[in-house]
């Protein structure tokens, strides 16, 4: 992971100052880089990990990163990581361009590898991003949306790029079968829709400091997500009423009776539950795989995506 973090600040650099200096921002409050950790260990289980599975751990980080940066300018976020977000602190205009300006650069970093199947899954997988995005928009202040709809925006939106990267481990090491790419794709997929589930639960009972945000972003955007679906389903009337109105109005004026309204019908366990299934399907897809430190890991890190407080 350090030298992909070299790859990613070596890659970063650019002939305009602002470009460096909102890098310099966003690479200073790296997350948990979940999604390039899961190239190197999937590449682990085929053989050495080298130079171009860095290379390609620190492009799924710039597709990330550049979703990040689009993803608070529409939501008007101004906090991330624990740090105010580039939008807040530099304006929505140069985080929109800095964006662009990764994900470009992710694309001229794809074809130095001269790797047509690992082109063709990410270009499939930043368009499939960008439709979870649209959809995510158009969701918006609908307190009517299906648990299968909000499941679909999730897989979209989160899981694709988990998904990406699991199966581009295996792709970038030339030593897989096309069943060892789908398994771990399917890996990826689980994994990154039991992540988003937990997302969902920690922005309602999340501690604010260990994740690093502001508790209750998603219900302030007017955002249905599944802890409120489940909430609206299975509370009284009047419970779901005020999810509805909060949905629908955005903002967090009833945040304390919807808080109130979740716990009293379990809808984070409830929530959290499928999440655990998740990860337990995402650990069953690779199973076939032969007993090692990389599968061992791939194993921790699912328990992780559900077991986490941030």
């Amino acid at each position: 992971m350090q030298a992909v973090d070299a790859v990613i600040r070596k890659s970063l650099r650019s002939e305009v100052s602002l470009i460096n200096t909102i890098g310099e921002h966003i690479t200073g409050s790296a997350g948990k880089r979940l999604r390039p950790a899961l190239v190197l260990l999937s590449s682990g289980l085929f053989g050495p990990i080298g130079e171009k599975q860095h290379q390609l751990a620190a492009i799924i980080e710039f597709i990330h990163t550049a979703t990040l940066l689009h993803d608070d300018v529409v939501d008007e976020s101004d906090l991330r990581r624990g740090k105010k977000t580039a939008n807040h602190v530099f304006g929505n205009p140069a985080s929109v361009l800095v964006g662009d300006f990764l994900y470009s650069r992710a694309f001229q970093m794809m074809v130095s590898l001269q790797n047509m199947e690992v082109m063709a899954v990410l270009s499939d997988a930043t368009n499939t991003i960008s439709e979870g995005e649209v959809l995510q928009l158009l969701n918006l202040n609908n307190a009517d949306i299906t648990a299968e709809a909000y499941l679909q925006v999730i897989h979209f939106k989160t899981a694709k790029l988990f998904e990406a990267a699991a199966r581009l481990g295996a792709v970038i090491s030339d030593q897989s079968t096309t069943e060892d790419e789908e398994a771990l794709a399917l890996y990826g997929k689980h994994l990154g829709t039991a992540f988003q589930l937990v997302d969902d639960v920690l922005d309602l009972n999340g501690d604010a400091e260990k994740i690093g945000k502001n508790l209750g972003d998603d219900l302030a955007e007017g955002k249905p997500t599944l802890p409120l679906l489940y909430a609206i389903q299975h509370g009284t009337k009047s419970q779901a009423a005020v999810i509805r109105k909060a949905i629908e109005r955005g903002g967090l004026d009833d945040m304390s009776s919807v808080l109130t309204a979740v716990a009293e019908t379990n809808a984070s366990a409830y929530v959290l539950d499928l999440a655990k299934q998740e990860a337990n399907q995402a650990c069953a897809a690779i199973t076939a795989f032969p007993a090692s430190d990389y599968k061992e890991a791939l194993i921790k890190l699912a328990e992780f995506s559900v077991a986490r407080q941030y």
